[in-house]
């Protein structure tokens, strides 16, 4: 997942101080107006607190990267409130210039401005999600309508939009290099798309709506994050966790420690529905217990229950989207993305569900078989999917994920699997940095050098769960890259994997493998950032494509060039015997059905609650739930959504919102590139500098679905994914 700027969410303005990171190699040279920016010339703050917080001046550390052992956790809303003040007042400066507008003394200040904000913000994202406390909690929410506020400013500013407007009607006559065309589009519909064109009455409604989304939004994150901590686990006889390996025992143990449960075993939540203990224990009421603690934890009544949140915030959405003149939140949002509206959206999923819920009708009967086999005398229930669908695994492809975790140990996945895929393809190296400072202990930072040994970017990674770190794995930039600005990229990874007990290594199931090299085909989007704005750079393109990177580089998990440089057992270092590795292969579309509904379930429900209308009446998120899932004839009971409404961080916090489908979108889009490579020889240096040139490195400077055909040499086509996902047979060869 692509991370958006946490405080900043509910907004779509794409200014420098608050796009998302991103890539783009610039195809045109800059013009002659756009130097390295200089010192801004907006009021400075007291010398007394200039002196103390350290953002108040660019980092002196490599790559400008935040000096963390030096910032404070009050150091952040000073710096906020400065920032905020001080790109006020560069924009206005902007508006009242009474030179006629012109692309240099408008769009190019305009990406020049909000650097003190953008240095704090880069540094809070990456500490509120990954390493928070009640400190940094009270900052988001109180910031978070002032940031709404901000934004708002900027937009609805009608004298900087007059400016804006005079030169998108000119761009064709201003003979713009295409990158500054395509700076001038895209400002110009985000300004619109914002409430530049509304009247006062309604600028001042969207403004009061935008503010309180904001705010109920960040209050959601804070919610689930504590219901997700109190929603772990806690076990006090050991016997019921039968069938979990010593390693994941002893991490239990740890978990509880930690918590000072010390003589118990917590198992936590990661944050999806289901969860990784669920396919090795062999207790069924301990099963269901650890289901129903993940199902229900911001269901409780209680004061982290984000039922009444959700129900609003889909009421505001329904109301910014009628003030702006669309019928939903989902067409507004949709309108700028590949989709381009809901019912394309929707479309495409009617393809796949079907396919997927038959199939998975299948898989479920193959369970129900075990469990009769066994006497159960149940039927399958969704707690009992994981832990059957591993012996039906076992049975009829001999696997056991227990003997697959021993040859995925985490440093050995990431230097010889993640970085080897990356040197392989665009001949990419890394080298560690002890000494850049970091947000928490566990993070590791890399040097990334070009294929001509020119030093190119940082990468952090922070791969282990803790209670303090939201769920989920996402990349985000600490730093944008911008020729403009004169900055090269600082990227970052986090993932929630177990942590093992001390002196124990870091054994990862496949999934997980999956997730590394997914979050860092993110990254290598904002590692080959190559353009002059930061507005357009890198990951800063449609939600339908952003995860087009990441789900591509996927493929590269699997490659048997790639597999077999990995795939070694800790122990002894010998490769994963060819037997083993065939029985992986073979297990490949295994459990597509269930995984393939899960995700649809999950983007309907997504697209369902964002197609509702303004004058709908508040939603009981429970039953609107169920009605969704019923109405799409996608509710199998034993394959409940990856995500349910109440903890639907994706939607609800993470800028996701009218956009889950993107995952679906983007997977079409990913197996079809990949077919690509295979047409071409697959695993190639030729390959990957065609890729990077073409994709990795444009960022949004061209209109997406030309940017995929122009690489492609064609339209994406559905069919490499329905058979990749195990939805379609292959044909048979004769």
């Amino acid at each position: 997942m692509l991370r958006l700027r946490t405080l900043v969410i509910a907004t779509s303005i794409a200014l420098a101080a608050c796009s998302q990171q991103s890539n783009e190699q610039a195809a045109q040279p800059a013009p002659a107006s756009t130097a390295p920016a200089k010192a801004s010339t907006a009021a400075a703050p007291s010398a007394e607190v200039s002196a103390v917080n350290p953002f108040f001046s660019p980092s002196t550390l490599p790559f400008q990267a935040p000096p963390f052992d030096k910032i404070k956790d009050g150091d952040y809303q000073p710096a906020f409130e400065e920032g905020m003040k001080q790109q006020l007042e560069e924009i206005q400066k902007i508006a009242d210039n009474p030179e006629a507008p012109t692309f240099e003394n408008t769009f190019v200040p305009m990406e020049k401005s909000g650097q003190l904000l953008s240095r704090a913000m880069h540094a809070f994202d990456a500490v509120s999600g990954a390493n928070t406390n009640d400190a940094l909690q009270k900052v988001q929410e109180d910031e978070a309508p002032k940031f709404a506020e901000h934004q708002d400013a900027i937009v609805m500013n009608d004298k900087l939009f007059k400016r804006i407007s005079t030169i998108y009607d000119q761009r064709d006559s201003l003979k713009l290099d295409p990158e500054s065309k395509r700076l001038v589009e895209v400002t110009y519909s985000n300004f619109v798309r914002g409430g530049a064109k509304l009247s006062d009455a309604d600028k001042a409604k969207l403004k009061d709506l935008n503010k309180e989304e904001s705010s109920l939004s960040t209050q959601f994150t804070n919610k689930l994050l504590a219901a997700t901590k109190d929603g772990a686990l806690v076990i006090d006889d050991k016997a019921k966790l039968d069938g979990l390996s010593d390693g994941d025992v002893a991490a239990a143990a740890e978990a509880a420690k930690s918590r000072k449960l010390d003589g118990k075993w917590v198992l936590p939540l990661q944050n999806t529905t289901q969860q990784p203990a669920l396919q090795s224990l062999n207790d069924r009421p301990t099963r269901e217990a650890l289901f129903k603690a993940s199902w229900n934890r911001s269901e409780k009544g209680d004061a982290n229950d984000t039922r009444d949140l959700i129900s609003r915030i889909a009421q505001i959405r329904a109301e910014q989207a009628k003030l702006l003149g669309f019928s939903s939140y989902a067409a507004w949002k949709l309108e700028d993305q590949m989709a381009k509206t809901p019912e394309t959206a929707l479309t495409f999923m009617d393809k796949l569900a079907p396919a997927a819920t038959a199939r998975a009708e299948r898989e479920a009967k193959d369970i129900q078989d075990v469990i009769d086999q066994q006497k159960g005398g149940f039927k399958v229930e969704a707690w009992d999917w994981n832990h059957y669908s591993e012996q039906v695994r076992k049975a009829k492809y001999d696997l056991d994920e227990s003997q697959i975790k021993p040859y995925f140990e985490l440093d050995n996945v990431l230097q010889n699997g993640v970085f080897y895929a990356a040197n392989q393809l665009y001949g990419l190296t890394f080298k560690e940095r002890k000494d850049i400072p970091v947000w928490q202990p566990d993070v590791r930072v890399f040097e990334v050098f070009d294929k001509d040994g020119t030093s190119l970017a940082l990468f952090y990674c922070d791969y282990f769960k803790r209670d303090n770190k939201n769920g989920g794995a996402w990349m985000s930039n600490l730093v944008d890259q911008s020729k403009l600005m004169g900055t090269k990229p600082v990227i970052f990874n986090v993932a929630n994997f177990t942590k093992p007990a001390p002196g124990q290594p870091a054994l990862l199931s496949f999934d997980d493998v999956i997730t590394m090299f997914h979050e860092f085909g993110h990254g290598l989007h904002g590692i080959f950032a190559d353009s002059q704005y930061p507005s357009l750079s890198g990951a800063a393109t449609a939600r339908d494509f952003v995860e087009f990177p990441s789900q591509f580089n996927e493929h590269w998990a699997t490659d048997p060039k790639v597999f077999a440089n990995y795939a070694k057992n800790y122990k002894t270092g010998e490769p994963m015997p060819a037997e083993l590795v065939e029985k992986i292969k073979k297990a490949k579309t295994f459990n597509k059905g269930y995984d393939m509904t899960e995700l649809v379930s999950a983007a309907l429900l997504d697209m369902s609650w964002h197609s509702l209308s303004a004058d709908a009446p508040k939603q009981d998120p429970d039953k609107f739930e169920a009605d969704a899932l019923a109405k799409a004839k996608i509710n199998l009971s034993y394959v409940p959504p990856r995500y349910r409404s109440s903890y639907f961080q994706h939607i609800w916090g993470n800028g996701y919102a009218a956009g889950y489908y993107a995952y679906l979108w983007t997977e079409m889009l990913a197996d079809d590139a990949f077919q690509g490579f295979v047409d071409k020889g697959g695993l190639t240096r030729e390959n990957g500098d065609r890729f990077r040139a073409m994709i990795l490195s444009r960022g949004n400077t061209e209109e997406l679905s030309k940017l995929y055909k122009d690489w492609r040499g064609k339209d994406p086509s559905i069919e490499p994914m329905l058979l990749n996902r195990g939805l379609k047979e292959a044909p048979q060869k004769k």
